[in-house]
């Protein structure tokens, strides 16, 4: 299989994958039609337009190939017409962002070995293809960048541009990238569901000991307080609920 070709469409689905998450971010910040297409083309491209320039293959592709620019706007104009269900999906911009790291990370590791580039290079430089989108948009839109949080982004990243180097060294032929990809989006993906359930049963606690902790204090305050609240509640609904003595 055509090494070249893998690595064309690897980055092409990585482009469409982040620029899904940068105009799905933009729509959630009402920006117009301008502002989205612009912060869908910069998470698109900025990337690999880093990654282009590091290596020093100019004018990087990103700004002379136009199929990027084509795909980024096809990504923009499918957010703006089809948001309604964009927006059901359950956290779409981690979800294509997820989609778009494992994809560039490992498209990014191959064009770097491709150029001569030496494998820590290789293995640097398909992470920052992978989240330099990612960061762009954070930044653009005031949000804290997700590479800045406790996550597992960066690391997933790593993980897949270090897999590539490593099996392009033992000479696997290119028929493992695209499973190298998934396996990167899926490491991405399996961390944000895992989060979401630490940060659910974190709250169903805090819900279990507010409550424990309200029964506690009523426990422990005298009869006549207890008997107070209950004919304030009474007197709330219109009865009346003093008692002498």
């Amino acid at each position: 299989m055509d090494s070249h070709w893998i690595y064309t469409v690897l980055d092409l689905l990585g482009t469409f994958a982040f620029g899904v998450s940068g105009a799905v971010a933009a729509r959630e910040h009402r920006l117009d039609l301008f502002g989205i297409a612009t912060i869908t083309f910069i998470v698109a491209c900025g990337g690999g337009i880093v990654r282009d320039l590091c290596l020093g293959t100019l004018p990087p592709a990103g700004l002379t190939n136009w199929h990027y620019l084509a795909v980024s706007l096809v990504a923009a104009a499918w957010v703006a017409c089809a948001y309604p269900t964009v927006a059901r999906m359950q956290s779409p911009v981690q979800l294509f962002d997820a989609i778009g790291l494992g994809l560039f990370a490992v498209a990014g590791a191959k064009k770097a070995l491709a150029v001569g580039a030496g494998a820590e290079v290789a293995i640097l430089l398909g992470m920052v293809s992978a989240v330099g989108g990612g960061v762009l948009r954070d930044v653009l839109l005031s949000r804290v960048p997700t590479i800045l949080q406790r996550e597992i982004y960066a690391s997933a990243a790593l993980a897949g541009a270090g897999a590539e180097v490593a099996l392009s060294h033992l000479g696997a032929g290119s028929a493992w990238t695209p499973w190298l990809a998934a396996a990167c989006s899926v490491l991405r993906l399996a961390s944000l569901r895992l989060e979401a359930e630490n940060i659910k049963d974190m709250q169903v606690g805090e819900g279990t000991l507010t409550r424990r902790d309200h029964h506690d204090v009523d426990s422990k305050r005298p009869a006549h307080h207890l008997q107070f609240r209950a004919c304030s509640a009474g007197l709330e609904k219109g009865h009346c609920c003093l008692r002498a003595g």
